[in-house]
């Protein structure tokens, strides 16, 4: 028996459905029953820690670099890039708050866009 064997619409949308929740609630279950073993100053964590970060930097570089759809069509690079500095200097300079960052990077890039630019 295969995933293509059967032939209807359920049966795919469970498939995805079960094999997405194996995916990733087996490593929350884990990360549950480990992370309260493992120091936070332990190497291993700080390890994952750093892949973390460094796996959102590289998403959030490939959305300024080389985005798509709408993004790609009505913003130049360098207004993604002046946004994503706005923000990022308006989470700095305002308290370390994601939010001020976020939207504060989305306002810039929407004038930018309103204006043409």
């Amino acid at each position: 028996m295969s995933y293509q064997s059967i032939d209807a619409l359920w049966w795919q949308i469970a498939f995805i459905l079960i094999a997405g929740w194996i995916a990733t609630d087996l490593w929350r279950v884990m990360g549950v029953l480990l992370g309260n073993r493992i120091r936070e100053t332990s190497e291993v964590l700080v390890l994952v820690r750093a892949i973390a970060t460094a796996l959102v930097a590289a998403v959030i570089a490939q959305l300024i670099v080389f985005p798509s759809g709408a993004l790609a069509e009505q913003t130049t690079l360098w207004l993604r890039i002046v946004s994503a500095v706005a923000g990022f200097a308006a989470f700095l300079g305002l308290g370390q708050r994601v939010a001020v960052g976020v939207f504060t990077a989305l306002g810039v890039l929407g004038v930018g866009m309103a204006l043409g630019l």
